[in-house]
């Protein structure tokens, strides 16, 4: 279970919701409900026990509050120390690795205390983007476990290859508007294909000023899509 999750329990299925919203410290409209344990399914034999329901409550994506998040996560920060230890077990394996892909690249390591930025420039590295993005991300995993060699902490990792990122960004913003206007034009919601958790993310904070259309993800991991719709009144 992830940090958006939590099992809360009660007397009642109600009382189970409302203690979660509290420890959330969120509204009912913002999370999705699973009863795991209901107040029916008593047994002869638990009659006289104490009457317990657990629920699972999950944030919804796009109704997850900023300061929620930041209040939720704690940011691991790096030491000098630690930094210029991630910046050299990065380096030693970047020149192996970049040597054999493209004679030509460069790269450049910006180091901070919440991890590394890593920046691969030479268009010869389009291999390394893959198909929407799935080889740099997985590059970029490795990359993290790459600098975390020696350090008591995972170092957070974040890798861009001839500006990808960016572009990817815009063409996902351009999208979402594209699909809004669509879904307010037909009243029909749209299903996209699915897509990793940062794309999502794109398309939900670009349409949350819109007042016509709302946002949700449905499914699980890998195949976790989005949904727009007409938003309810």
């Amino acid at each position: 279970m992830d940090n958006r999750s939590i099992i809360s329990e009660g007397k009642t299925t109600n009382e189970a919701i409302d203690n979660g919203l509290k420890k959330l410290n969120v509204s009912k409209n913002m999370v999705d409900i699973k009863v795991l344990e209901s107040e029916d399914k008593r047994s002869f034999f638990s009659i006289l026990s104490p009457r317990i329901v657990k629920v699972q409550l999950t944030l919804k994506e796009n109704k997850v509050n900023d300061s929620y998040l930041k209040k939720d996560r704690k940011e691991i920060e790096l030491s000098e120390e630690e930094q210029k230890k991630a910046k050299d077990n990065i380096e030693i394996f970047l020149k192996e690795f970049i040597s054999k892909v493209s004679e030509s690249a460069e790269y450049s390591i910006d180091m901070s205390k919440n991890g590394l930025n890593i920046y691969l420039k030479d268009k010869k590295l389009g291999c390394l983007i893959g198909y929407r993005g799935e080889t740099l991300y997985a590059l970029q995993n490795i990359l993290s476990s790459v600098a975390s060699k020696g350090i008591e902490n995972r170092v957070r990792v974040i890798l861009d290859i001839e500006g990808y990122k960016e572009k990817r960004q815009k063409a996902l913003e351009d999208l979402a508007d594209k699909l809004a206007k669509t879904v307010i034009r037909t009243k029909k919601s749209v299903t996209l294909e699915p897509m990793q958790a940062y794309e999502r993310k794109i398309i939900h904070t670009k349409l949350q000023e819109n007042n016509m259309v709302e946002t949700r993800s449905i499914g699980e991991e890998p195949r976790r899509k989005i949904v727009i719709s007409l938003r309810r009144k």
